[in-house]
C-alpha cells in the first residue's frame, strides 16, 4: 500500500509538473480584448482628418509567456458594403503607429485609433446597421484572429448629424442595459493659422 501510494504521488507530481511547464513553456494561448467602454465614429483632427473608428479597451493574453500582435485593423460592414480602417495608432498621452504591440497576462489598457487609408477618405457614416469586427494578427499565427464583433446602429437622425464634419458619433456600454447607448459630441472647427497668431499676440499683451 505504501509502494502503491508514493507511485500515485510521484505520477501526480509528474502530472503536475507536465502541466505547469505546457502552461508556462508551450501553451501558445491567444490574444482577447475586454468590452470596450466607448467606441466612436467619425472623422479624425476636429473634423478634418479621415473617417476614424476608435476604442479604448484592455487587451490580454491567455498564456504565461503572452503574445506579440503584429497587426490590428477595424472592419465596418453593413449589408454588402465593406469598409477596412487598417491605420492603427494606440495610446494614451502619447499615441505610436501601431507596427508591433506585446501583450502579457496581466493585459494592456489603451485608446486604439483606426483610420482610413487615402484612397478611402470620401467613406460616409451612413445609416443603417452596421458590424464593426476588430482584427489581429498575431505572430506565429496563420489565422488572423477577430477580438470583438459588435452591432452598432446609426439611425437617420444620427446619419444626419453626421453630415457636419465636426460632429462625431459616441456609443457608450451601458451595463444595465447590455447594450451601447449613442450621442453626439460636436467640436469647434480648428482655428486658421491667423486666429492662432491673433491668440499668441493676445496672451503676450496680456503678460506685458
Amino acid at each position: 500500500m505504501t509502494a502503491g501510494f508514493s507511485l500515485a504521488v510521484s505520477a501526480l507530481a509528474l502530472f503536475v509538473s507536465g502541466l505547469t511547464a505546457w502552461l508556462t513553456l508551450f501553451r501558445r494561448g491567444t490574444v482577447k480584448m475586454t468590452q470596450p467602454t466607448v467606441i466612436y465614429f467619425g472623422k479624425d483632427s476636429g473634423g478634418y482628418g479621415p473617417p476614424k473608428v476608435f476604442l479604448r479597451t484592455l487587451l490580454f493574453a491567455t498564456a504565461k509567456k503572452g503574445r506579440v500582435i503584429q497587426s490590428l485593423h477595424a472592419t465596418l460592414t453593413k449589408g454588402e458594403t465593406r469598409q477596412n480602417f487598417n491605420i492603427w495608432v494606440y495610446g494614451d498621452k502619447s499615441l505610436l503607429r501601431g507596427s508591433g504591440l506585446f501583450v502579457g497576462e496581466t493585459g494592456i489598457a489603451a485608446n486604439h485609433h483606426f483610420m482610413t487609408t487615402k484612397d478611402a477618405t470620401e467613406f460616409q457614416f451612413t445609416a443603417g446597421r452596421y458590424r464593426l469586427d476588430i482584427v489581429a494578427q498575431l505572430v506565429g499565427d496563420k489565422a488572423t484572429v477577430t477580438l470583438l464583433s459588435e452591432a452598432l446602429e446609426i439611425t437617420p437622425d444620427l446619419a444626419q448629424a453626421l453630415d457636419d464634419q465636426h460632429t462625431g458619433l459616441y456609443f457608450d456600454w451601458g451595463p444595465d442595459s447590455k447594450g451601447y447607448i449613442p450621442h453626439l459630441d460636436k467640436k469647434g472647427p480648428a482655428p486658421t493659422p491667423s486666429e492662432i497668431l491673433e491668440s499668441i499676440e493676445r496672451h503676450r499683451s496680456d503678460d506685458e
